[in-house]
């Protein structure tokens, strides 16, 4: 932490210099000599370069705010895509599953085209170490009789109503960001 501020400090007052410089060589004539930029001095210059470098913390999790007894219940899975949205089979609604107050969705896609996804955004999705959620293999059976394999993927849950990030990647390799929640629980019969 202290690192981080010193970085910062050192950042603001580079900052606060170039802009004071620049309004000085802005007011001094054209025939007047400018100052030659000041050295650093090597001991400050290998230090940075030999500085260990930061390693960053996965996130944290969100803290749950389920607030439903244990157990399985259907309930609502809202995209903003009709692209990444519940298969019609299941007329938009995923098994949510609660326990010691920790929740889980599944729900089952449209096809095979989307090969994983991550809780959070795309951006985070690239990073190394960044933990995708992988499909499992489905069977939906339409009103028609008849079936087909699909995608099903099971999305952490953290409260009923609120908007989260869900990022995930098709067949085509390329990340997109998602606005997901969860909506009015039932308990499955």
């Amino acid at each position: 932490m202290k690192r981080i501020a010193a970085l910062l400090l050192v950042v603001l007052l580079t900052a606060a210099l170039a802009v004071a410089c620049t309004d000085k060589a802005q007011e001094m004539p054209a025939d007047q000599p400018t100052e030659a930029p000041v050295q650093q001095p090597a001991a400050e210059a290998e230090a940075e370069t030999t500085a260990e470098p930061e390693t960053t913390e996965a996130p944290a999790e969100p803290e749950s705010r389920i607030d439903l007894p244990d157990g399985v219940y259907l309930a609502e899975f809202k995209t903003d895509s009709t692209m990444f949205r519940v298969n019609e089979a299941n007329k938009g609604l995923g098994v949510l599953t609660v326990k010691d107050g920790k929740a889980t969705i599944h729900v089952s896609l449209v096809s095979k085209s989307i090969v994983n996804l991550f809780l959070g955004k795309a951006e985070d999705a690239k990073k190394d170490g960044a933990v995708l959620i992988e499909p499992t293999v489905d069977v939906v059976t339409y009103d028609d009789g008849d079936s087909e394999e699909v995608y099903g993927f099971d999305i952490p849950v953290f409260a009923i109503g609120e908007e989260f990030d869900v990022a995930n990647i098709g067949t085509k390799g390329k990340w997109y960001d998602h606005k997901v929640s969860v909506q009015n629980p039932q308990p499955q019969e």
